[in-house]
């Protein structure tokens, strides 16, 4: 089963590795059913990790916001145009 505390310590591009290799576990079709079970939950516990990092990263991004004059006068939410 997956170990949150191992999974949350991971970088995004670790967490990634971990899941492509997963996939390609699971995609070899040699793996068994039990072992297909346990890398399926720690794969998809990989993949929340990975959402919630990708999540947080985008709530960060900030886009310039111009003026009429095209003079940058401050900044937005990156997503505010969506939430319209």
């Amino acid at each position: 089963m997956a170990d949150p505390a191992d999974i949350a310590a991971l970088s995004f591009e670790d967490a990634l590795r971990a899941l492509e290799e997963i996939v390609r576990k699971l995609e070899s079709a040699e793996t068994p059913l039990d072992d297909s079970i346990a890398l399926y939950e720690r794969g998809e516990a990989l993949r929340q990790h990975c959402q919630a990092r990708l999540d947080s990263a985008q709530a960060r991004i900030e886009a310039i916001v111009a003026g009429s004059d095209g003079v940058p006068s401050g900044v937005r939410p990156f997503d505010e145009d969506a939430a319209r």
